[in-house]
């Protein structure tokens, strides 16, 4: 059995000398005093600094190496970060802004391989040779755009799960949400030597959503533009809106940094900084904190949490000083300010440019039971979009078109159901299921194809294997990786969905799957059959075994298994991931609790909850139950989790939100009463206002063992104010009658508020809407936002006769809806009963928020919809 265990290397291996002369020479000793300090601490072996190496290319190494988080020490190479570090020197002598960069923004926004939670790759290399000579000949500013326009060739949005994709993996599906998109971008703007940086919102504060986008240094002055989203200058995207209602916009960077903006944080990895200036206006307010008795508590966390997905959201931490006072710069709405020590736990509402100063009193404790109703106001926002020519627009809209040929060219590459059906009858694969897993895999489906192909005598497991896998997952997993999941998982005497998904399935939580089985069976081969009959020695080694490290890993990002044991030292979520991945190789059926994030292995008919803390003794969870009872309110039928309500447990005075599934709602999860763990709850209930105000209530509230307690879901309503009512998905495509081609709502509406109608031709209630609509012609043409009316069928339109409705608003279109999907969809989001009744009319937005929704026959129609219109933000 090989010894994976790594042993420590004396500091003078590492040529001390030579990196003690660079630094002298740069002045930067801090880099080498962390870089010291560090590898002295962990006692790692790196054996790229016993290589031959340039002054430039040791002090960057040692840069990085310095500051980079557990995991990218141990899964990735000294190979990997040399090559990383030669073509950002390339990059820096070849490019023709390479000069002018400062040492500051390359060292910090150029040099570093990470962006932000993102799997590493190669894409430096990759990125360079295919970007150099096409920016080479530009300014600096040019070459962002054309780095962007770039982009959007390779990738487009679509969302997805919480994983960030490499940017290699983005490319290769052509898509990837916004927090992939800019990672990408990122990662391209940085290969050819431009400073970049992934700002992000952690979320809203005026709509349930976050976006993430990017930064770049052009010329001694930081830039925004949309990730993959060409605009023709800079400082232009479809969110300069959005961004102006903002409460927090921030960006990590890596090491330790100096720059002029605000810092709201610092730690080992990276320093946090605090850009919502750049966007939105802002105001300070100071915080002190105090216990029930009035002493002032120092050196304690303070949440700043706003209102998102019906949970009040810690969108920053900061920490009081020793007199118990905290500061923070944030955006001018409201949030709410937690904080709690030793069990006791206090909170405020904050209005930010209101409040300059506020006390908060860690005043509750366990067993505290209230309700409190908070109006949740965001910032009112404006609209900076810089002012751009016709012609800028038109060239860009031009250029936009061809990108989407050449990824839709390269997409079209991909296998078609057809092909892929014949493939899947050659090798006795069922069809369905082959069609549904390589369509998925995308730009990956080689590799899935390959994998069961390769898979003979056990396809029927491998294609099982791939099942219970998330998409994203058949989009980025190498075909070594599931091969080891398949011929080395265990056995059993019973093989149904419940053994892939908690035994073969390699993901535990958000980590990139590696292959582990393989390793930890050789690694633990002695001990194997005494940890698969007992787990809870499996356990005890973990527990003895793995140490925690609560400062090198500021992110939470997943070390993957073989690495947690070959250091012996990680975070507790990788711990966790690593008890889990090691029973699994064993033949134990593992997990992680979705909704509790509870580690858990199977044993004796239930699971049974894991507890790794080596300093705490395991205790017996007691269980009771939650009921919550609802009144409806206006349509509202049936509330649903992370739009309507979620439910956090109260864990040292601290909020730990329930992770249901986003499919729960109130009668799903309960009605009937739901099992939870004995303890202290908030239930967060929240009404969002189409201005972005929020009516919420929170509901302090115990849950006993043995017992079933009952509370309200209490869904508050202001009948005059809009509200949100529901959701529609902006992205859904129908056919536009005058393009003569199919589109996307959001194509023909761009950023902002519409109406979408579903007709009937040629009926009573259809000919008074659009009547009604006519006779509003120049408030609905003020108002300027577009009105897409929809058809059920070709035929339907042809039977409809526009020269009835000439005095139509300028902003209508008139399109087709097949399959009938759209017309579903409203009528599934919006209950209406009687889908077959027309028409129907909703005003949504591009956040995918409905506000208005009428169906049948209406009497002045138009004059409704300006009156919801007129209290629109």
């Amino acid at each position: 059995m090989k010894t994976y265990k790594l042993r420590s290397l004396l500091l003078a291996l590492m040529g001390w000398g030579m990196v003690t002369a660079v630094f002298a020479g740069t002045g930067n000793v801090t880099v080498e005093q962390d870089f010291r300090n560090r590898m002295d601490s962990l006692s790692v072996y790196i054996p790229i600094f016993n290589q031959p190496l340039s002054n430039e290319e040791r002090e960057a190494l040692m840069f990085l190496y310095a500051y980079m988080p557990l995991p990218d020490l141990t899964d990735y190479t000294g190979k990997f970060y040399k090559e990383n570090v030669d073509y950002s020197l390339k990059a820096r002598r070849e490019m023709p802004w390479g000069a002018i960069v400062p040492e500051r923004e390359f060292r910090h926004f150029v040099l570093p391989v990470r962006v932000n939670n993102e799997n590493l790759d190669e894409s430096r290399k990759v990125f360079y040779e295919e970007l150099k000579d096409r920016v080479k000949g530009l300014s600096m500013y040019d070459a962002v755009l054309e780095v962007n326009h770039w982009c959007h060739e390779k990738v487009t949005y679509k969302p997805s799960d919480s994983r960030t994709s490499s940017p290699l993996a983005s490319v290769r599906t052509a898509y990837g949400r916004c927090g992939e998109e800019s990672t990408f971008t990122v990662a391209a703007l940085r290969a050819v030597g431009i400073p970049a940086r992934q700002v992000y919102t952690p979320r809203w504060a005026h709509t349930d959503d976050n976006h993430a986008w990017v930064e770049a240094w052009v010329d001694g002055k930081w830039y925004f533009l949309g990730a993959c989203e060409p605009e023709p200058v800079l400082n232009m995207a479809w969110f300069n809106a959005p961004a102006s209602r903002g409460m927090l916009m921030h960006t990590k960077v890596f090491g330790r940094y100096g720059g002029p903006e605000d810092v709201m944080s610092v730690n080992p990895c990276y320093t946090e900084i605090n850009v919502t200036a750049n966007y939105a206006s802002v105001s300070p307010v100071q915080i002190t904190v105090m216990d029930k008795d009035g002493n002032p508590v120092p050196h304690i966390p303070v949440h700043f949490k706003l209102y998102n997905y019906a949970e009040f959201y810690s969108a920053a931490i900061r920490t009081t000083d020793a007199g118990g006072k905290v500061s923070f710069s944030a955006g001018l709405g409201d949030c709410l300010v937690w904080a709690a020590k030793d069990g006791y736990f206090g909170f405020v509402k904050c209005s930010m440019g209101k409040d300059n100063r506020l006390i908060l009193r860690l005043e509750h404790q366990k067993g505290y039971s209230g309700t409190l109703e908070l109006d949740v106001v965001p910032p009112a926002g404006g609209d900076n979009t810089p002012v751009v020519t016709e012609e800028q627009v038109m060239r860009n809209k031009e250029r936009f078109a061809y990108e989407d040929s050449v990824r839709n060219a390269y997409v079209a590459t991909f296998p078609t159901e057809e092909e892929i059906r014949i493939w899947a009858d050659s090798l006795g694969l069922e069809a369905e299921k082959s069609v549904a897993l390589v369509i998925a895999s995308r730009g990956n489906h080689e590799a899935i194809m390959k994998f069961l192909e390769e898979a003979e005598g056990r396809r029927d497991d491998a294609l099982s294997l791939l099942q219970v896998l998330a998409e994203k997952d058949l989009r980025d997993t190498p075909v070594n990786v599931l091969k080891d999941h398949l011929y080395n998982t265990l056995p059993a005497d019973r093989k149904d969905e419940f053994y892939y998904r908690y035994v073969m399935n390699p993901r535990v939580s958000n980590e990139m799957l590696t292959s582990y089985k393989a390793f930890f069976q050789e690694v633990l081969e002695r001990d194997l059959e005494r940890m698969q009959a007992d787990p809870e020695q499996w356990i005890t080694f973990c527990k003895k075994n793995i140490r925690l490290d609560t400062d090198w890993n500021p992110q939470n990002l997943c070390m993957n298994p073989d690495g947690v044991w070959k250091l012996r030292r990680t975070d507790a979520h990788s711990r966790d991931i690593f008890f889990v991945a090691g029973a699994r190789s064993m033949g134990i059926a593992a997990r992680i609790d979705e909704v509790t994030g509870k580690v858990q292995y199977y044993a004796g008919g239930a699971w049974q909850d894991v507890d790794l803390d080596a300093e705490k003794a395991r205790v017996s969870v007691l269980r009771g139950k939650l009921k919550l009872t609802y009144r409806q309110v206006g349509r509202l039928e049936d509330p649903k989790y992370y739009t309507h309500f979620t439910v956090s447990k109260i864990e040292d005075g601290m909020l730990v939100l329930q992770n249901y599934p986003e499919s729960g709602t109130w009668k799903n999860l309960f009605k009937e009463g739901a099992d939870m763990d004995a303890g202290d709850y908030l239930l967060v209930t929240g009404t969002r206002m189409a201005s972005g105000k929020v009516l919420s209530t929170l509901s302090f509230l115990q849950v006993e063992a043995g017992n079933t307690v009952s509370a309200a879901l209490a869904m508050r309503e202001d009948k005059n104010d809009v509200q949100v009512i529901g959701s529609f998905n902006s992205e859904d495509l129908y056919y536009d009658i005058q393009a003569e081609k199919q589109k996307s709502v959001l194509s023909t509406t761009d950023r902002g508020y519409f109406i979408i109608g579903l007709l009937t031709p040629n009926t009573e209630p259809t000919n008074h809407a659009l009547n009604d609509i006519a006779a509003c012609k120049e408030d609905f043409e003020e108002w300027g936002r577009s009105i897409i009316l929809l058809f059920a069928g070709e035929d339907d339109y042809r039977r409809f006769r526009a020269d009835d409705f000439k005095g139509m608003p300028s902003t209508v279109s008139y399109g087709i809806d097949p399959g009938g999907k759209i017309a579903g969809e409203i009528c599934e989001a919006m209950n209406l009963k009687d889908r077959t009744s027309r028409p129907v009319f909703i005003i949504a937005d591009t956040f995918n928020r409905v506000v208005f929704v009428s169906q049948g026959y209406t009497i002045g129609l138009g004059e409704q919809l300006m009156n919801v219109i007129s209290k629109l933000q």
